[in-house]
């Protein structure tokens, strides 16, 4: 089975005719739209794929839960779904400085154990720091999602 894909894939990759006749398209409803005969420069499954596109996005945001009636409409919930994305990139920053203040309080007691409860106090303060700026970030990517 293995072999006979591997011959076919190469077949398609040289430009080669396809083993499937014009005749025989698939009986979907995913491919119904503008059908054309595919072109003779090597790209046999181009006119497929791009009618299958747009359906495969349509499925995918539909059992996610976002059904969009106009395409402004799914702009508007692919740009609100981007950008509580990027908004959550916030919470690594949060986690990269919580890990540097908990870092410099055990290089801090190892030089100087005496100053252990000084240092312990001024990083709780820095943790709390940190932890807020992750804090904001997701509060913006939920407001995002939900409030808009």
């Amino acid at each position: 089975m293995i072999a006979s894909s591997s011959k076919l894939v190469g077949a398609v990759a040289r430009g080669a005719k396809p083993m499937v006749s014009q005749t025989s398209r698939l009986p979907s409803s995913i491919l119904s739209v503008a059908r054309q005969p595919a072109g003779r420069h090597g790209l046999v499954l181009s006119q497929a794929r791009n009618a299958f596109a747009p359906a495969l996005m349509r499925s995918t945001m539909q059992s996610r839960g976002v059904v969009a009636e106009t395409a402004t409409a799914a702009i508007l919930a692919a740009g609100k779904m981007q950008g509580a994305g990027l908004a959550t990139i916030g919470l690594a920053g949060a986690g990269v400085g919580i890990g540097n203040v908990f870092g410099a309080l055990i290089g801090g007691v190892a030089r100087n154990p005496a100053l252990r409860g000084q240092l312990f106090s001024y990083a709780i303060l820095g943790f709390a720091f940190a932890e807020a700026t992750g804090l904001f970030a997701l509060m913006v990517a939920f407001l995002l999602l939900f409030a808009y």
